[in-house]
């Protein structure tokens, strides 16, 4: 189940502006906002299988995208790549600070390696 919902929340975060602003504010409700499909039916005056209907065709869309894109999966394997390259400056670090001549420019090149991981993180 947490698994669905966090697939559901990655395919809203990086796909919902491709829904329309009637998917967007049913989905929204019924996996940011967790209100149950009669909740929903009840506040927007349509029966339960409207609301259903609406939330199945966004769901549709968002999946149908990420099969042609995969923009997700290449997200997560970017956050392997740099969780691996961030691995290794921890290392290069360790071992500089465990030799018995440090290495100032090791240092400096590492700042600037974690430096860039840093800045591609938050774009």
């Amino acid at each position: 189940m947490k698994n669905q919902a966090y697939r559901m929340a990655l395919l809203y975060d990086f796909y919902g502006d491709m829904l329309t602003p009637r998917q967007k504010e049913f989905y929204d409700l019924y996996y940011n906002e967790d209100l149950s499909l009669a909740e929903i039916a009840e506040n927007y005056g349509i029966t339960r299988q409207g609301v259903r209907d609406v939330i199945v065709r966004a769901e549709a869309i968002l999946t149908e995208l990420e099969d042609k894109t995969g923009i997700i999966q290449r997200f997560h394997q970017m956050q392997r790549q740099f969780d691996s390259i961030q691995a290794e400056v921890d290392r290069i670090r360790q071992i500089n600070e465990e030799r018995r001549y440090y290495d100032n420019q090791i240092d400096v090149c590492c700042n600037h390696i974690q430096d860039v991981l840093d800045q591609l993180k938050q774009e």
